[in-house]
């Protein structure tokens, strides 16, 4: 029962549940614990029990929610929520409350990919305006990204990634320059076109070597974001003493360090003014279309495909 990225009408809540109500319409997200440092700091995204509550398969005690025909237990409340489905059991910290005005079906992804991406440019990196950004990859993360990178006025954007299609909509999107790091040394020519590096990279691939020359693309006193998911005891190797002379900074980031109730509400208004176009990264289909779905995914033609599920 898989499924992290979910919108829908809210059927019922349990007895304490004051943040939403039967009818309400709500975007799923991640799960948090509310009760660590980092969740007590308001920094939830880098929740101490992140990987338990949004990957563990079940409730922190073990619990499920699920049980097969036999009575045992089905691992479900993948990403705290398991959307995948027609019906889907969330925890209050999860929901977030959005507007009835806007069709159900483009919300869903705010979840978490559009959000990390937009997120980590807004909130994480705090991208200022007039200022220089690179986005290292091309997907649903780095568009969110390039997106929120021109709505709070960054003047150089530049888009790299291999496939030249995902490269001209990055610049439809925001990007001032797009290289493909096929044909053209990524770095250098970022150099060239900022007259040093960047002040803000995002690193959105996860390939280490990707993350490397978005460290290497980073000017003086330059701060590069990693949101890529390498494999785990992936290492990668820098110049210290450049970071360090130089001034720069690395950073892992999560989830955008979205605060989700206050984010993906904000994410929803800059849509309704124009200025954060997210429904030109989906494709919607049927779920008797899944296979299609995800054939499209892979091939790149689809950058978000949304998958419709009908009542239950």
């Amino acid at each position: 029962m898989l499924g992290h990225e979910g919108a829908g009408i809210v059927e019922s809540v349990g007895a304490d549940v004051l943040k939403v109500a039967p009818g309400d319409s709500v975007v799923l997200t991640f799960l948090t614990c509310g009760r660590c440092k980092p969740c007590r700091l308001g920094r939830m995204a880098h929740c101490e029990k992140t990987f338990p509550l949004c990957f563990g398969g079940a409730r922190l005690d073990g619990s499920t929610a699920t049980l097969d025909g036999q009575g045992e237990k089905v691992h479900d409340h993948f990403f705290g929520q398991s959307s995948f489905a027609t019906y889907a059991l969330a925890n209050e910290r999860n929901v977030v409350k959005v507007s009835s005005d806007v069709p159900l079906e483009r919300l869903g992804p705010l979840g978490c990919g559009i959000q990390t991406g937009a997120s980590a440019v807004m909130n994480a990196l705090n991208v200022r305006p007039g200022t220089s950004f690179a986005s290292f990859g091309a997907g649903a993360v780095g568009y969110s990204a390039i997106m929120a990178a021109r709505a709070v006025g960054a003047t150089t954007i530049v888009a790299i990634d291999i496939v030249p299609s995902r490269l001209e909509m990055a610049k439809e999107l925001g990007a001032t320059h797009a290289i493909n790091s096929k044909q053209t040394n990524p770095v250098e020519a970022i150099r060239d076109i900022t007259g040093g590096g960047v002040d803000y990279s995002l690193e959105t691939s996860g390939n280490p070597s990707v993350l490397h020359q978005a460290i290497e693309a980073l000017g003086s006193l330059g701060t590069c974001g990693i949101v890529g998911a390498e494999p785990l005891g992936t290492e990668v190797s820098f110049d210290v003493n450049t970071l360090m002379i130089q001034g720069k900074g690395i950073r892992g980031i999560l989830e955008g360090e979205s605060v989700p109730d206050i984010f993906i509400p904000q994410l929803i208004e800059l849509n309704a003014q124009g200025r954060f176009p997210f429904e030109k990264l989906m494709k919607f289909y049927s779920l008797d279309q899944i296979n299609q779905a995800a054939q499209d995914s892979e091939k790149g033609v689809t950058i978000k495909p949304v998958i419709r599920l009908s009542a239950a």
